[in-house]
């Protein structure tokens, strides 16, 4: 293996090889550092941050890094850099570094040399090194020593390591604050030096007298120094230095306003600009009125269109925060002045029609934030206002294909829709403007406007209608080319087409869709057709689109997939059909649609791929399967009624065994083993729910959707039939944040509803069992079949993922190997992990916490059979651990009293921000063998021999 070889080891991003390729990786690597040749030698140091991304855990890492350091104390210069590189490119692995001592010790070692960049690159490396070593008093006294070298890169590289060193270390900057503050007011020292070292005040921030010391200093410095570059450095250090402090924000907040308002100079504007959109974004609570009222007087009266940007993207970053509300109560409660009348409305206003449009666009986004937020008795002419703000605006930027101009498109058309959610009075004329303008405007700024319709539509679905027309129109005369924009104009208008009709496409239209696919659309454009079609209910027209679609694929693992989609398709196609009262035509409803899910599962297996096992797929489709069959199970028991309807000592019986259910006859029963299934499959889509954490809102409430269907049946079991004085359906609900509304989830909430009214009226009138009961759980089986299943985003496409990789130590030599184990001893086992994300990590939520659960289990006992406590059978241990830098390692202290071999589980399960835990995994397994101690094996023998009973075997119970 080369180094070449190893090179392309390491770019392959993929994870679970055995260890021994991570060792012989290294190996590979560390011929490369031993080289004589200096190329090889620096190839071989820049592959490290690879191996480290591949392989995170502390063993290699350690290995790696004293070998870099190794390096760091015998190469010559360029080495030592491409070290340094190394060492910051890895700041979240240097704490898995075991000997710190060893390793900074060898680095150390160079800051003796006579050779200034020598001592300069290993200053920047101790304090690229800070976060593992704040405390180390050699480095702080080199970095001291160092501040007064002649040589300007040393200097520059202790001033680096400085910062880094009074970042971590509260003694440090203690220590350092003093001979900073006469270095930077020293006559000896240069400006351009003065001007580096500034910075370095930022971080006096660890106490109060610190901080305050060194606020005192930059006043001071702002007050004396009026040179451009000075006032520039010194503001935002200051600035800084308040947003880590944060008591200081208020009077940082005027002094800021007063440089935008007192200085000429446009450098200090911009930076007092770019300073107050930090904390505006930092501490919106802390703006007071006169705050952003001074902010918004000088927005008006600026001449310079890049400096009344600024402002108002500070304004933008207001107005979406408590800062506005605190704005408009102050002005109520201190004078008779409108709202529309005030300052900040008037500049909104008078920017919704500036001729640069990024000023327009922020000041659509303020006066849509005001509207929203602002419920004053004149707040009829502000809408009115901010409607033709953005109107205008959208207009404007319409035709505009230009990369700003699609960016203020896109702002407007979101403050837009923000606007209709909280005001839907507002929405008919919106979309019909928007409707014309879909004719008018170039193909990009379609695409952004069907975004919009769609997102209005399913806000309001009352107002799908009204587009539909409009929208097959433009769809007839979208498609006259196959560029990109073309063929993202195309998916988007049949996704607001599929939203409009609300998942009944007429024949017109999927004709006009099909024609358009067929002359300029290719495969994948259809694909996500489809995909949308699933999404939204329009599963015939889906069907089509996927059957067309399987033999254009170059894999048979595509060709798979879109055949499993197809099935689905079509089998939910088979439900719509479901007529009420059509008991008969329901059951073989459900019997057509489980024959195609059963095909469907089959491909959708053979789909599947180790990089790409579909895990969640599998599942859904298999409860899937399971509900239907227990539909159809119910019907079934409903239909019983009738052909072994109860018999007429029915209620002697129900009166003799004391059991009321035993009027009702047979059907009693076969209904409770229909209620336990409902609550078992109901069970199964909780922990589905509890394993999906990277899910989208949409999915997961989807997933809850089905499980409160479950539910719901289950409940009208018992309560027409088991138990009429159950409970109400809100008791078996499951508790999820709806982050997010569809046609699918007001549909499915509108049967829920509907039946419980039902039940609710017919268990009061009449007593169980009656054909009224069983049509009525009937009309409820049907009423959920209608309902066409959306296929959510997560089915199709992971935006978000998220795994955990787990090392258990002590590990055996080989994997079916045991861990030997005295039964008078208890095992330490560590367990350290690593946090793997994709492209887009914490998208929709974030890990707080992982939980770790040890559980051992005997397996086989090879000792003699004496009583010994239950207790010290198993092991069941929990802890919660917070990952550092996406890495965790804690311990657990297992007993293994019993002689014989133990299974030891470590599953790990993770915590959101809201303390919400899923079941992520993984699950590991680890076998262990209790050995019986030397000493109790003596003593056993000799009883033996004497012929004496042995005593029970020695276990740490015995002892005490």
């Amino acid at each position: 293996m080369s180094l070449s070889m190893a090179r392309s080891f390491l770019s392959e991003a993929c994870y679970g090889e055995q260890e021994l390729d991570a060792n012989s990786a290294l190996m590979e690597l560390d011929k490369g550092l031993r080289s004589g040749k200096l190329g090889e030698q620096c190839e071989a140091v820049v592959l490290f941050p690879k191996l480290f991304q591949k392989y995170p855990f502390p063993i290699l890492i350690n290995s790696a890094f004293l070998k870099l350091a190794d390096i760091f104390r015998l190469g010559n210069n360029f080495l030592r850099l491409c070290v340094l590189k190394v060492t910051q490119q890895s700041e979240k692995h240097l704490e898995k570094i075991l000997n710190v001592d060893e390793f900074v010790k060898r680095v150390f070692s160079v800051i003796h040399s006579n050779d200034p960049v020598a001592r300069a690159i290993t200053l920047r490396m101790l304090g690229s090194l800070a976060s593992i070593i704040p405390e180390r008093k050699n480095a702080h006294h080199s970095i001291r020593q160092s501040l007064d070298s002649h040589d300007n890169v040393e200097v520059e590289a202790a001033i680096f390591a400085a910062a880094s060193f009074s970042a971590q270390s509260k003694d440090f900057a203690a220590g350092i604050c003093n001979k900073v503050s006469e270095m930077i007011q020293g006559l000896d020292t240069p400006v351009d030096l003065k001007l580096k070292l500034i910075p370095m005040l930022q971080h006096m921030h660890h106490d109060a007298s610190l901080a305050s010391s060194s606020r005192e200093l930059l006043q001071h410095l702002v007050n004396s120094y009026p040179s451009t570059p000075m006032v520039i450095v010194s503001l935002h250090t200051f600035t800084q230095l308040a947003a880590f402090s944060l008591i200081d924000i208020p009077k940082q907040l005027q002094l800021l306003l007063q440089y935008l308002r007192d200085d000429p100079r446009k450098a200090v504007k911009r930076l007092a600009i770019n300073d107050l959109k930090l904390l505006a974004k930092k501490a919106p609570h802390l703006w007071i009125r006169e705050n952003t009222q001074t902010l918004c007087e000088c927005a008006l009266t600026i001449p310079y269109n890049s400096l009344k940007l600024g402002m108002l993207a500070v304004l933008s970053t207001l107005s979406g925060t408590i800062a506005i509300k605190q704005y408009f109560s102050t002005a109520a409660a201190g004078s008779s002045i409108p709202p529309r009348l005030t300052d900040l409305v008037k500049l909104a206003q008078e920017c919704c029609y500036h001729s640069n449009l990024s000023v327009a666009a922020h000041g659509v986004v303020v006066l849509s934030s005001i509207a929203i937020s602002c419920p004053e008795k004149d707040i009829v002419q502000l809408e009115q206002d901010t409607v033709l703000g953005v109107e205008s605006l959208l207009m404007l930027c319409s035709q505009d294909s230009s990369p700003s101009g699609q960016a203020t498109l896109k702002t407007a058309l979101t403050s837009l829709v923000k606007l209709l959610k909280s005001r839907p009075h507002l929405s008919q004329p919106a979309v019909e403007f928007l409707l014309g303008q879909l004719h008018l405007s170039c193909d990009s700024s379609r695409v952004l406007m069907c975004h919009a319709l769609a997102a209005i539509a399913t806000h309001l679905p009352v107002l799908g209608d009204g587009m539909l027309g409009d929208l097959v129109d433009l769809y007839r005369v979208a498609g006259h080319s196959s560029t990109g924009e073309q063929q993202e104009l195309l998916v988007s208008l049949a996704t607001v087409i599929f939203v409009a009709s609300q998942s009944s496409l007429s024949s017109e239209v999927k004709t006009v869709i099909k024609q358009q696919l067929e002359n300029v659309a290719n495969g994948w454009t259809v694909y996500r057709i489809a995909r949308q079609a699933s999404r939204m209910g329009c599963h015939e027209f889906s069907s089509e689109l996927y059957q067309c679609l399987r033999t254009r694929v170059a894999s048979e693992h595509f060709y798979f997939w879109l055949n499993s989609l197809k099935e689905f398709s079509q089998a939910e196609q088979c439900l719509s059909h479901v007529e009420e009262g059509d008991y008969s035509g329901a059951m073989s409803a459900i019997a057509e649609a489980l024959r195609s899910y059963q095909k469907g599962i089959a491909s959708l297996t053979a789909a599947s791929t180790p990089l790409s096992p579909l895990t969640f797929q599998c599942e859904f489709i298999k409860l899937r399967i399971d509900t239907l069959q227990a539909l159809s199970q119910l019907i079934c028991t409903c239909n019983s009624l009738k052909t072994s309807p109860p018999p007429a000592i029915a209620t002697t019986i129900a009166l003799t065994s004391g059991n009321d259910v035993q009027r009702c006859g047979r059907i009693s029963m076969q209904m409770k083993v229909c209620m336990d299934e409902f609550r078992g499959l109901a069970a199964h889509y909780a922990d589905l729910h509890q394993s999906l954490f990277d899910a989208d809102y949409a999915t997961l409430r989807n997933v809850e959707l089905q499980q409160q269907s479950c539910l719901l049946v289950s409940h009208v079991i018992e309560a027409l039939i088991l138990d009429p004085q159950a409970a109400s359906f809100q008791e078996h609900s499951t508790s999820g944040s709806v982050q997010t509304e569809s046609e699918y989830e007001r549909r499915m909430m509108s049967v829920f509803n509907h039946v419980l009214v039902e039940v609710e009226g017919l268990s009061k009138k009449h007593p169980p069992v009656s054909h009224l009961h069983t049509n009525c759980l009937c009309d409820a089986v049907i009423a959920l079949l209608k309902v066409p299943l959306s296929f959510q985003r997560y089915f199709f496409q992971k935006l978000q993922s998220t795994s955990i990789k787990l090392a258990l130590s002590p590990s055996p030599r080989t994997p079916s190997e045991p861990i030997p184990v005295q039964n008078s001893q208890q095992l330490t086992l560590k367990v350290e992990g690593v946090v793997q994300h994709g492209s887009t990590p914490g998208l929709f939520r974030k890990i707080q916490s992982v939980c770790l659960n040890v559980t051992s289990v005997l397996q086989s006992k090879t000792g003699p059979d004496y009583k010994i406590p239950l207790d010290s059978k198993t092991n069941e241990i929990e802890q919660r651990v917070e990952p550092h830098n996406d890495y965790f390692s804690t311990q657990f202290l297992l007993n293994f009293s019993i002689l014989g071999t133990h299974v030891v589980t470590v599953e790990a399960s993770v915590v959101d921000e809201s303390g919400i835990e899923w079941k992520t995994g993984p699950k590991t397994m680890v076998s262990v063998k209790s050995l019986e101690d030397p000493y109790s094996q003596q003593l056993r023998h000799q009883l033996q021999q004497s012929g004496t009973q042995p005593a029970p075997q020695r276990s740490s119970y015995i002892r005490f």
